[in-house]
């Protein structure tokens, strides 16, 4: 059985919830951390996969690393080989088929409402999910989808969240996070909680409930990456 590969970013940021899942599930898995100086994978024969997980930086500003994960996607997609994109991840993808990534009108953090697009009922990931559902966000720039993309999802900030295009998933939100990755990322970016903007939650507000919240979107990720992790295997 061939691999999935989990790239990851800057502070090792584990898969968090995703790992977990893939555990219950039996699909084996590595994970690749890239920071500077560290070089990029690029063969697709030993994998099933690739996932392309978040973390801070710009796409329009891609480290040595960053660009060679974008030539990995094209490679990826020239050979039909499925992949999955969080966040940064997702904006990977965008940049690397020809969508656009800009920066949002305002950063979007803490717990907000995903809402599906009527294309997402006949989506294999989407179509058990429900219309709206809790997702969290931590992110200042968004992205377009390519041209040749369907979009399935948007938030009350973000005009896209998701789309898809053939056997690869790219979505804007996490479903990933747990509670522990959650705390910590509010030690380590918590400037990004400052503002007046709706689409910025503090630290209270976020830490509220968090964790029923986790469990939550924990249980939504089980619904929308499960049918992504099984077809990699049929």
């Amino acid at each position: 059985m061939k691999l999935i590969r989990i790239f990851t970013h800057i502070t090792c940021e584990p898969p968090g919830y995703l790992a977990d899942l893939l555990d219950r599930l039996g699909y084996p898995y590595e994970q690749v951390c890239l920071y500077d100086g560290v070089s990029v994978p690029m063969d697709l024969d030993s994998v099933s996969g690739l996932i392309f997980m978040g973390g801070p930086g710009n796409v329009n500003q891609p480290t040595d690393w960053m660009n060679q994960e974008i030539e990995l996607i094209k490679k990826a997609y020239a050979n039909d080989t499925p992949v999955l994109g969080v966040c940064l991840g997702a904006q990977l993808m965008s940049k690397a088929l020809g969508g656009d990534v800009h920066s949002g009108h305002s950063v979007e953090v803490g717990w907000h409402e995903v809402e599906l697009l009527p294309a997402a009922s006949s989506s294999p990931y989407f179509s058990a999910a429900a219309e709206k559902f809790l997702a969290f966000q931590w992110h200042a720039h968004v992205f377009t989808p390519p041209s040749f993309a369907e979009p399935l999802a948007v938030s009350d900030c973000t005009e896209c969240q998701a789309y898809v295009y053939k056997n690869s998933l790219a979505v804007q939100f996490h479903l990933e996070m747990t509670e522990e990755i959650i705390r910590d990322l509010i030690q380590r970016y918590g400037s990004d909680l400052e503002g007046n903007s709706s689409c910025v939650q503090n630290s209270k507000q976020i830490l509220e409930d968090i964790s029923i919240k986790s469990r939550q979107v924990n249980a939504m990720a089980d619904v929308i990456f499960t049918p992504w992790f099984r077809a990699l295997y049929e």
